[in-house]
């Protein structure tokens, strides 16, 4: 598979870089940035966070505005960010031009209704093709780990609820808990997946959790201010779920903290030592 360098940066004595690739899942080009850090010219093969984004966002959003290389480097982790969805010229979006829907709101799931199931294929893209992807063209290890934000956040969890065993750890800054009864899930879902709400269930962190034998070590943040907080994200929902589970991971509700990168600022350098600690564990 070969890919394209677009961009290199150097960055904490490590590097910044984005590629683009035909996937093959998405029938699409896509592109996606992979910080690499200086261990690797020591021929070090380092472990991998993945980072999930956002409704809007690009590769770009988390590696610019999160501060994250600073504490990779020193961590050994290298962390990959793909697009949030496919995109090109043949590739469908909202009619009307909405952000929560369409191009940048791929939600991580496998559309079945047309004509988004020709391209909207993300989880298979993010738990499939770019891992191996990544694998085979990096100076990385096979140890995984995944984070994201809001509607990442969802993928995150979700995906690492779906895969037992793929992921050392997972975490989410302000996740989507409970897409099946939250507004921005259930208008994805309905156009993606269709009308049965069965079928989105497979995708919902907090049914996913409910019939979860185990999970890996989990961490979830959430700013007490966010304007998203009860409406979309639900964080009740998912503190009932892990409670009648009898399954344990620790949610923390940041007051005064909102649902911007300003919030993800501020706590990365945890999530990374949260990470780092179970994939070099």
């Amino acid at each position: 598979m070969s890919i394209e360098t677009l961009s290199s940066v150097r960055s904490f004595a490590g590097w910044h870089r984005q590629y683009s690739h035909q996937s093959e899942t998405l029938g699409c080009a896509m592109r996606f940035a992979v910080y690499l850090p200086p261990q690797v010219e020591e021929g070090e093969k380092v472990p991998v966070l993945y980072w999930l984004s956002g409704l809007t966002c690009t590769d770009e959003n988390f590696m610019q505005k999160a501060g994250a290389h600073r504490m990779a480097a020193e961590l050994g982790v290298a962390i990959v960010a793909p697009d949030t969805s496919p995109r090109g010229e043949d590739v469908p979006d909202d009619s009307e031009g909405a952000y929560d829907f369409g191009l940048g709101a791929g939600f991580y799931v496998n559309a079945t209704q047309a004509p988004w199931d020709k391209h909207y294929r993300m989880y298979d893209y993010v738990v499939n093709e770019l891992p191996a992807l990544i694998e085979a063209e990096f100076p990385v290890s096979d140890k995984k780990a995944i984070s994201g934000h809001s509607m990442g956040g969802h993928g995150a969890l979700m995906i690492s609820l779906r895969n037992p065993g793929m992921f050392v750890s997972a975490s989410a800054f302000s996740p989507i808990t409970n897409p099946v009864n939250a507004p921005w899930g259930q208008k994805a879902f309905s156009n993606y997946l269709g009308d049965d709400v069965e079928t989105w269930r497979q995708y919902d962190t907090c049914e996913l959790i409910n019939l979860a034998d185990s999970i890996p070590p989990m961490l979830v943040d959430q700013g007490g201010d966010d304007s998203f907080l009860h409406e979309q994200l639900m964080p009740e929902n998912l503190v009932g779920a892990v409670a009648s589970s009898g399954l344990n991971f620790e949610l923390r509700m940041q007051p005064g903290y909102d649902h911007s990168y300003y919030f993800i600022a501020s706590f990365i350098e945890e999530h990374l030592r949260f990470h780092a600690g179970h994939l070099k564990g």
